[in-house]
């Protein structure tokens, strides 16, 4: 027989009709009458109460400080039935409770509970109360909401009621998701022009936390310089010349070098991870797309290309997924396409120079670049780079290699190019792109030379999975820290992966598909950096292998 689950509705039931409790619990003008041995088996706080030498211990009527009437009487309901029903309405007060009592599940169930519900409009007010109760797991996730959301948390009402201090805390910070630096300036505008005489002070400091060298010349002369605020500030002149000179004298570049000329990065997004084109089982190309959703944890069917392309390059930027190129079963392509996830819509842009297909792509500051790739005849070195804003292309400098099926992403303000083959070697080597010198320089190369393989970047490091080494198929995975400029080997992905497509979505790496040396696969896994361990989760549900990956955050 199950005493324990027995035993408790039957002492709520003696509790409810008001026989053998021994104490009281007064709070404000109400009180509750319980069991001192239940309180003390259930509560920490009442615990240490009742069983220590404290004068309560003996005492029949008991006020207690620092907590709510509403909030006592749940959690006094909770010691004896182990269920307390939150609502919009009770758990900051029940929350502040559980944390007094130290019922360390009921405070962590309602920062779940508030987690689930945060919003731009609150998620700076449910942080400032996380922080007042020291509940850093809270804090944090807050903290990842804002920098993924900081535009819309930025035309919030909290937002305005932001202290400087605060403010600055959030700005300064390297993984602030925004579209352009321009976001960071005008939320910064608008908090100090909401109370301008007593704002205006704080100006230079915030002003200083903004990348402003990142910010156009265009945009710099247009909209920056001739705000009035900053033109009336020494200290806010001071950090505008700055910026005009890192775009003016490209070659003092090198000593401008700070926090303000690095492009900033989240590693949390959440996104909807969109799988392009590709190749079916019996090796035909596809115009087919499909999205995982990371809400209900599986792929569907989205909006097909214009047209077919497998090792096609894919890139993201400002919430739009690019195409590049590919091949279509007959022509490699130069065509290029782009989806808005709003319209639900493909729609073609102008193409590219020469026609690229197993064509790296990659998206940094507000240019999109499409790095070597095969056009039907030789492997290609050649560099394209695209202005979405004007839809033009221009050719920049050439790489070091010509690079086909080789690996391309944005990372710290440079466009790496990464292994890959020119059709004769299979190459290990690294080299990257500064668009500020239009230079290509060698880095250090990988520990594996691999084509085919997969590349991302998180957590201010770069990944390269799978792939193939001209003998084997691979399921080695590698990473490159800047801070010791060097790589080493992470925990190996479960199966091996050539033609694999990696993304990195949640603060974690996935694994999209490849060719396993016998079948294109469908099968999907993710890396924990925190764990170092690859698992399985949903596989794509129409496609298989060879496809090109990009996310959408969801916003």
């Amino acid at each position: 027989m199950d005493l324990f689950s027995l035993g408790f509705p039957i002492m709520e039931e003696i509790r409810r009709q008001g026989k053998l409790c021994d104490v009281t619990l007064k709070v404000d003008d109400q009180s509750f009458s319980a069991h001192r041995i239940v309180l003390a088996a259930t509560i920490p706080y009442f615990n240490a109460m009742f069983t220590h030498d404290m004068v309560e211990s003996k005492q029949r009527d008991i006020t207690i400080q620092g907590i709510e009437a509403v909030a006592l009487e749940a959690l006094i309901n909770f010691a004896y039935s182990g269920r307390v029903i939150l609502d919009n309405n009770n758990v900051q007060s029940v929350m502040v409770g559980a944390s007094f009592l130290q019922l360390h599940k009921v405070r962590d169930a309602c920062a779940d509970f508030l987690k689930r519900r945060f919003h731009p409009n609150n998620v700076l007010g449910i942080r400032s109360f996380a922080d007042t109760l020291g509940c850093t797991p809270l804090v944090e996730e807050a903290d990842k909401y804002i920098q993924q959301y900081f535009h819309d948390v930025s035309m919030s009402d909290e937002y305005f009621s932001l202290s400087c201090t605060d403010l600055l805390s959030i700005v300064r910070r390297d993984e602030l998701h925004v579209f352009s630096e321009e976001q960071v300036f005008e939320a910064v505008m608008r908090w100090v022009k909401k109370e301008p005489d007593m704002r205006r002070k704080d100006l230079p400091r915030l002003l200083a936390t903004v990348r402003m060298p990142l910010l156009t010349p265009h945009y710099l002369a247009d909209r920056v310089a001739v705000e009035e605020l900053i033109r009336t500030s020494h200290e806010c002149r001071d950090l505008l010349d700055e910026a005009r000179d890192y775009h003016l004298m490209p070659e003092r570049r090198s000593l401008l070098q700070s926090f303000r000329t690095r492009p900033r990065c989240c590693n949390y997004i959440m996104g909807h991870i969109f799988a392009v084109g590709g190749l079916t089982k019996s090796g035909d190309s596809l115009s087919t797309v499909e999205v995982f959703d990371p809400i209900v944890g599986r792929w569907q069917l989205a909006e097909a290309m214009s047209m077919l392309r497998s090792r096609v390059g894919v890139a993201v930027m400002r919430n739009r997924l690019y195409a590049f190129g590919g091949y279509n079963g007959c022509d490699r392509l130069s065509t290029v396409e782009v989806f808005d996830p709003q319209k639900r819509m493909w729609s073609r842009v102008s193409p590219m120079h020469c026609k690229r297909s197993a064509v790296g792509a990659a998206a940094l500051n507000d240019c999109l670049y499409v790095c070597g790739g095969y056009d039907g005849v030789t492997s290609l070195n050649t560099v394209e780079c695209y202005q979405p804003d004007k839809d033009e292309w221009s050719v920049v400098a050439s790489m070091i290699k010509h690079r086909s099926a080789g690996g391309v992403v944005a990372f710290e303000g440079f466009i790496y190019a990464l292994g890959g083959h020119d059709g004769l070697s299979i190459f290990d080597s690294v080299e990257r792109y500064d668009p500020h010198t239009s230079k290509w320089t060698a880095c250090v190369p990988m520990l594996t030379r691999r084509c085919r393989l997969g590349v991302a970047t998180l957590n201010g490091k770069l990944y390269v999975c799978g792939g193939y080494d001209g003998s084997t198929f691979l399921q080695t995975v590698e990473m490159f820290d800047p801070a010791t400029n060097q790589w080493r080997m992470v925990a190996p992905m479960n199966v091996m992966r050539s033609r694999v497509a990696l993304v990195a979505n949640m603060g974690k790496l996935w694994a999209i598909g490849g060719y396993d040396g016998v079948s294109n696969l469908s099968t999907v896994e993710v890396y924990d950096p925190t764990t170092d361990s690859w698992s399985f989760v949903a596989s794509m549900c129409a496609h298989e292998g060879g496809v090109g990956v990009g996310v959408i955050p969801i916003c």
